[in-house]
């Protein structure tokens, strides 16, 4: 059976082969199917090569599909991480900051006090910083302020202002400033204030040297400021009666220069005394019973306050009643408060006729009997003094003055004013001693005289410390004073109790006002009998509602002794005062009112 091939030779022709067609259509039959073979594999390739694109798009796509997510999450997990670190971090800067203002909080109240006092329980503690470091520091910051040659170091410097062989204080032995700065004005003080201010560094002030009571003991060391470079006259004004002076001049310097225009500063405590120290105790001396006290003699103050600050406290007239009185406020305060760098001062007419008598008693109470009816008569004598048995006894042994003197209790008078008055005076005041059993009645015929009769008076102090038995003696000179009425009660007993101490004691003062001096020697295995007649002796005073100070003033020794005359809340006023003014407590730390508890043994039972 014949097949026949039907097949397109070409596009529109149909050819049809026969087996026995021959060679020639065979071989048009095998290029048709290779033609077919290509075509198909050529078809197949472009498939295949449209599959592989598709298929390279598709993984590509996917791939970077794939990668957007996985960035998505790298993303949201570096969120995640980022705002946990963010967390963290303001956590620990809250806790950090809240840490720190909790400190803070903790330095300082976090309220202000409600109560009008401060009770020595609720007092926070001195925050000095005295490291060699921070000293060595201030040092430099000194030496820019008044120049190397017033900032001493020296050994002999820091003990000269430590304390002295007449203070009732025996300071420990470290009690001593770092160094000695010596300011020459009101400004230069305030610039050394603000370096301790800043710097916490305590100060003690230091004029004259002459306080009895530990009043320039550097307890808590720091700096001690010496005012001697400031100790000028500043302006005198006649007509107004009153001159402005620095604080290093001493009272006998400026009533010679006064003199010289017949004027006359009445105050007269110690040889040695300056004003500075004079207003810082509100001292008086031998014209107290005529004149007054410090207190009657200042008109105004600058002063410069614990953090730099300068302030003046009033104008120049002799009377005022703008605001406080902070010139009174002033006075008295032993450097606590402020550190006077000016005073303005009152003065008076240097009197016309001056003349000195002196009296000898029997007793003790003779003599202070005498002074009640001088008193009680208004008889104005200018000065009223008393030296007892023993006193006389020193001043002649030690031959302090150039006469020797009955050695028994005595009473100097001083007068003033026109030569018929003193005369006057010395008639009346003669009358008395005679009828109070006086044993003698002399009085001065000349200058001459004058100051030799009255010389005896001002050396009381030193003719005790010249009988000192050897270099460990020790001097305790105290002061009390009382109501006038109960000075003859109060001079018998504290007699009484030196006498039967066996201590070598003796009594002076400014007995015209009821104030009167212990003076006693000791050494350190009689330091408490001296301790116990001080003791009595300040306690009497009390009991018959006088004062632990007439005119010493408090410092370290009478300190603890307020609250028995004051009272507590009074005290505590004070020192509410205090840290008002001073609130880090670097202004002669210690004095007056205490800062923070006594340890156990230091208060006496009373």
């Amino acid at each position: 059976m014949m097949r026949s091939y039907v097949f397109r030779a070409s596009r529109g022709t149909i050819c049809t082969l026969q087996p026995r067609a021959g060679a020639r259509c065979t071989k048009l039959a095998s290029i048709e199917l290779q033609r077919r073979a290509f075509s198909k594999a050529t078809r197949y390739t472009a498939e295949e090569k449209s599959q592989s694109f598709k298929h390279q798009l598709y993984e590509s796509t996917q791939q970077r599909l794939k990668r957007e997510r996985a960035e998505q999450e790298r993303y949201s997990q570096y969120q995640t991480q980022s705002q946990g670190g963010r967390y963290a971090a303001v956590m620990f800067a809250l806790t950090f900051f809240s840490s720190g203002a909790y400190f803070l909080g903790s330095l300082k109240p976090a309220s202000l006090p409600t109560s009008s006092t401060t009770p020595l329980f609720e007092a926070e503690p001195p925050k000095h910083n005295i490291s060699p470091s921070n000293l060595q520091a201030a040092w430099a910051d000194f030496v820019d302020i008044l120049g190397k040659e017033n900032v001493s170091t020296e050994h002999g410097d820091l003990e000269v202002h430590s304390g002295s062989d007449w203070s009732s204080y025996a300071r420990k032995d470290d009690e001593k400033p770092f160094l000695v700065l010596y300011p020459s004005t009101t400004a230069e003080v305030s610039q050394i204030m603000i370096v301790c201010h800043r710097r916490l560094i305590p100060v003690t002030p230091y004029c004259g040297g002459t306080s009895l009571e530990g009043h320039f003991t550097p307890t808590r060391g720091g700096v001690c400021i010496d005012f001697r470079r400031m100790n000028s006259i500043l302006d005198l004004h006649k007509r107004d009666l009153d001159v402005v002076v620095q604080p290093a001049i001493g009272w006998e310097e400026l009533n010679e220069k006064l003199s010289e225009d017949g004027l006359f500063f009445p105050p007269d405590p110690g040889p040695g005394a300056m004003i500075g120290g004079m207003v810082g105790t509100g001292c008086s001396g031998t014209n107290a019973y005529r004149y007054g006290t410090m207190r009657e003699w200042v008109l105004s103050l600058t002063v410069v306050l614990a953090d730099g600050t300068i302030i003046k406290t009033r104008q120049r007239p002799r009377k005022s009643s703008a605001g406080y009185d902070l010139t009174r406020l002033f006075i008295g305060s032993e450097g606590t408060l402020g550190l006077v760098t000016e005073a303005t001062l009152k003065l008076t007419v240097k009197p016309k006729s001056q003349n000195v008598a002196v009296a000898s008693f029997p007793t003790i109470q003779d003599a202070a009997e005498c002074v009640t009816r001088v008193v009680e008569e208004g008889i104005p004598v200018a000065g009223l003094e008393i030296l007892d048995d023993v006193q006389m006894k020193c001043i002649n042994s030690s031959q302090t003055t150039s006469r020797q003197w009955k050695e028994s209790p005595t009473l100097f008078f001083k007068f003033a004013g026109t030569p018929l008055g003193v005369k006057e005076q010395i008639g009346l005041v003669q009358k008395i001693v005679l009828s109070t059993a006086g044993k003698s009645f002399e009085f001065a015929r000349g200058d001459a005289e004058m100051q030799e009769l009255w010389s005896a008076r001002k050396q009381a102090l030193w003719s005790v410390m010249a009988m000192r038995r050897s270099p460990e003696d020790h001097v305790w000179t105290t002061d009390v004073a009382v109501p006038m009425s109960k000075l003859p009660e109060i001079i018998e007993a504290t007699k009484q109790d030196m006498t039967d101490s066996g201590l070598l004691a003796g009594i002076c003062g400014h007995v015209g006002d009821g104030n009167f001096h212990a003076i006693i020697l000791f050494n350190d295995d009689e330091k408490r009998t001296a301790e116990a007649v001080v003791h009595r002796m300040v306690k009497r005073a009390v009991q018959l509602e006088g004062t632990v100070t007439g005119e010493h003033g408090v410092g370290l020794v009478k300190r603890d002794y307020l609250e028995h005359e004051l009272g507590e809340s009074t005290v505590d006023a004070m020192r509410r005062l205090k840290f008002a003014f001073d609130p880090l407590c670097l202004l002669n730390s210690d004095k007056v009112v205490r800062v923070e508890p006594p340890t156990g043994g230091e208060i006496k039972n009373w």
